[in-house]
């Protein structure tokens, strides 16, 4: 007779890799929960009314994407540019200017995009004063998210990230935890700089991912299933 292959090590390699696939599919589909519920939380602040800038909680994540307003008078020459940022592919840069505000703190405000064909200079003085001396900004917080990963270029006055105290350093002076990204102003003209617009609150990869996981699960399941029934028809067929 011959020696049959051991059911218990397939039966339960088979129940751990079913297991371990659900697990993953059902974490994917908390994160979505959450994902889902910050979305809700961004988009009421989004919905609401404005805040000034100095009103927003100490606490950046209570703020991020709060709809705001600030008032006082742009500091041109402490202007920075954010590098290779694209705008329907075109290469370009994000405009962040220092904000004096009426309480002498400064906020920088990102006023958006602007052509550059290295993605890195521009002609600062193009941009200078084309929003005036004070303004009254209106945007939506954003919150500082890297360290600079390059040497700073002081003399071009660039930066490649979001990075407060890189920043700061080229402003010359402390700068708000959060920066404005600017949608409106108190004057408006058509040759001014692309607006970034609103931002976009997708859902990201989690319900795709679960569907994989469980289809993994399901995959492992049916086929393990079959190794076992196949055995087990041999042994009767043996016996």
């Amino acid at each position: 007779m011959a020696a049959h292959r051991p059911l218990l090590l397939p039966i339960v390699a088979t129940a751990l890799f079913v297991v371990v696939c659900a697990r993953l599919g059902v974490w994917q589909l908390d994160r979505l929960a959450q994902r889902r519920a910050f979305n809700a939380s961004l988009q009421q602040r989004l919905a609401g009314a404005p805040l000034a800038v100095r009103a927003l909680p100490p606490d950046t994540a209570g703020g991020h994407y709060h709809r705001v307003t600030a008032h006082g008078r742009f500091e041109y020459a402490g202007q920075v540019a954010l590098a290779t940022r694209s705008n329907l592919g075109s290469p370009g840069v994000h405009v962040l200017t220092p904000l004096r505000l009426d309480d002498g703190s400064v906020v920088m405000v990102n006023r958006g995009w602007v052509y550059a064909p290295d993605a890195m200079t521009i002609d600062e003085s193009k941009w200078r004063e084309r929003e005036g001396d004070t303004v009254t900004v209106t945007g939506y917080a954003e919150t500082w998210t890297g360290r600079e990963s390059a040497p700073l270029q002081p003399v071009r006055r660039v930066v490649r990230t979001l990075d407060s105290a890189a920043v700061a350093q080229l402003v010359g002076a402390p700068v708000l935890p959060y920066f404005v990204a600017q949608t409106s102003d108190s004057a408006q003209a058509p040759d001014r700089v692309v607006r970034l617009g609103e931002p976009t609150l997708d859902e990201g990869s989690h319900k795709s991912y679960a569907i994989q996981w469980f289809s993994f699960a399901l995959i492992g399941l049916i086929g393990g299933s079959l190794l076992v029934r196949e055995e087990l028809a041999k042994r009767r067929a043996a016996s």
